[in-house]
C-alpha cells in the first residue's frame, strides 16, 4: 500500500504532526484476556459505578434522572432503528425519515420556533453552532454569552469560536442571573442566555430580547425542553434561534452519553440552519412521503468554507424522544414538570430547614442552589456513603461558591426521599 500511494514508511503520512508531540516507546497496555476473563474485569469496573439505581439522585446540571416509559426501549431496540444512519435513499426510509419529521415538529411546537432541524450531537455543540451561524447572518465577530449558561457549553463554545476566529465575552451574573447587558453593542453577534440558567433561575428573556435588538444582534436561548411545558416557549419572546439538551425527554443518563441536541429556529434563517432537515411531500400519484429537503451537503467537501462541520445526527436519541413526547403527550410533559416544580419546592424547603440556606433568590425550575456552613466537596463525598448523591459542587465552576451545592429535583423523587436527604444532610453539617 505504501508503495502505491508513494511513501516509504507510515511516518511519512503524518509529518504534519510536530515530532514534539508524538509518543515515544512501548504502551503501558495489559496483557490480553480471554472474553470470559475480560467480561469478569468488565463487569468488576462496572460495580464501582455510582448510579442512580443504587442512589437518591439529586445530581443534574444538564442531565437528569427523569423517567422514561418502557415504550421508549421497546421502539428503539427494534433492529430496523438500531441499525440507522443518514437516511439517504427516501425509498428505503419512509420509516425514519417519517420519525425525523415528527421530531423536528414537536420541538418547532415546544420552543415555540418555525422550524427545527434533525437531531444536533448534544446541546453543548448545538450553542456553539448557534452563536456561528449568528456570526454568518450578522457579520459580526463578538459573541456574547451569560456567565449563567452551563459551564461545560461555554467551554464548548470557546472552542468552537476559537477555531472560526470568534470573540466570546462573558456577561457576569447577578445573584444568579442576567442583568447587565451594557457589554452588547454593535459589535455583538448574539446574545445567549439560558432558560432556566445553569442555576435552575428563570431568567427574564424580554430584558435580554430588548438588548439584542438594540444591538441589532440575534437573540439565542439554550432552554430546558421540559420546562417549556409550563414556561412560556423562548419563541413568544422573539427569539431568533433556540438550543437544548434533549436527555431528559426519554434518553438515559448513559454515564453521560450518548445524547441529543435540539436546535430550531425562525424560518427566515432556515437555510442557515447546520445539519438537515427533513420535509412532508407527495409524489405525481399524490401519496404523502418524506424526503431530505434541505441539508448542507456542502460541509462533507468544503471544509473550513462550510456553513456547519456537523456531518451527522444523533438519530437513535432522537427516536428516543420522539416516541417520549407521544407516550407522553401534551397532558403528560405538564405533568412531569408541574411534579418537578412541586418536588422542587419541598426539597428547598426541607434543605433550608435541614442547616442550608437558599443561595440565589427568584423563581426556579428543577434545579437550585444550596448554601452550607461546610464545603460542598465535602458534604457531597460524606452523603454518597448514605447513597445520597446530593448534587454538584460548583466551587470547581464559580469562584466563591465553593460551599454550594447546586441540586436538581425531577419528578420521581419522592417526598422520603426529600425527607431522608434533609436528615441526612442536618446529620452531616451538624
Amino acid at each position: 500500500m505504501l508503495d502505491t500511494i508513494g511513501v516509504e514508511t507510515i511516518d511519512d503520512l503524518f509529518v504534519e504532526i510536530p515530532d514534539s508531540l508524538k509518543f515515544k516507546g512501548e504502551l503501558n497496555l495489559p496483557s490480553a484476556l480471554n472474553e470470559y476473563q475480560l467480561y469478569l474485569k468488565m463487569a468488576l469496573l462496572a460495580r464501582q459505578n455510582l448510579d442512580a439505581t443504587k442512589a437518591d439522585w439529586y445530581l443534574g446540571a444538564g442531565l437528569y434522572d427523569r423517567y422514561i416509559p418502557a415504550s421508549v426501549a421497546a421502539v428503539i431496540s427494534r433492529g430496523e432503528f438500531l441499525t440507522s444512519y443518514t437516511p439517504y435513499q427516501p425509498e428505503l426510509s419512509q420509516g425514519y425519515l417519517q420519525t425525523i419529521y415528527e421530531f423536528q415538529s414537536m420541538i418547532a411546537e415546544l420552543y415555540g420556533m418555525d422550524v427545527a432541524n434533525a437531531s444536533m450531537y448534544d446541546g453543548s455543540t448545538s450553542m456553539a453552532e448557534a452563536a456561528i451561524m449568528a456570526s454568518g447572518v450578522t457579520g459580526r465577530h463578538k459573541i456574547v454569552i451569560s456567565e449563567a449558561v452551563h459551564p461545560h457549553y461555554r467551554q464548548v463554545l470557546d472552542t468552537y469560536c476559537w477555531a472560526n476566529g470568534l470573540h466570546v465575552e462573558v456577561i457576569r451574573h447577578n445573584n444568579g442571573a442576567t442583568t447587565d447587558f451594557s457589554t452588547v453593542d454593535d459589535q455583538a453577534a448574539c446574545v445567549i442566555v439560558g432558560y432556566p440558567n445553569f442555576f435552575g433561575v428563570i431568567e427574564d428573556l424580554d430584558a435580554a430580547r430588548t438588548a439584542a435588538r438594540k444591538a441589532g444582534a440575534l437573540f439565542i436561548v439554550a432552554a430546558d425542553p421540559t420546562a417549556m411545558a409550563l414556561l412560556k416557549p423562548p419563541g413568544e419572546f422573539d427569539a431568533d434561534i433556540v438550543v437544548g439538551e434533549g436527555q431528559p425527554l426519554g434518553v438515559a443518563m448513559g454515564y453521560g452519553g450518548p445524547l441529543v441536541g435540539l436546535f430550531a429556529c425562525k424560518q427566515e434563517y432556515v437555510r442557515r440552519i447546520p445539519g438537515r432537515i427533513v420535509g412532508r411531500t407527495h409524489d405525481a400519484q399524490g401519496r404523502s412521503g418524506f424526503v431530505m429537503t434541505l441539508r448542507t451537503r456542502e460541509q462533507d467537501i468544503r471544509r473550513e468554507k462550510a456553513t456547519s462541520n456537523i456531518c451527522t445526527n444523533e438519530a437513535l436519541m432522537a427516536l428516543a424522544t420522539t416516541v417520549y413526547m407521544i407516550a407522553l403527550g401534551k397532558n403528560g410533559l405538564q405533568s412531569v414538570a408541574t411534579s418537578t416544580v412541586r418536588n422542587t419546592q419541598y426539597a428547598r424547603e426541607k434543605l433550608s430547614s435541614a442547616g442550608g440556606k437558599i443561595k440565589f433568590p427568584g423563581n426556579v425550575f428543577g434545579e437550585f442552589v444550596l448554601e452550607l456552613p461546610k464545603p460542598a466537596d465535602e458534604v457531597q463525598r460524606r452523603l454518597i456513603d448514605q447513597n445520597i448523591m446530593a448534587g454538584l459542587p460548583l466551587g470547581p465552576y464559580y469562584k466563591g461558591l465553593d460551599h454550594c451545592l447546586l441540586v436538581a429535583v425531577t419528578e420521581v423523587r419522592t417526598k422520603d426521599q426529600i425527607d431522608r436527604y434533609a436528615a441526612a444532610l442536618a446529620e452531616v453539617l451538624k
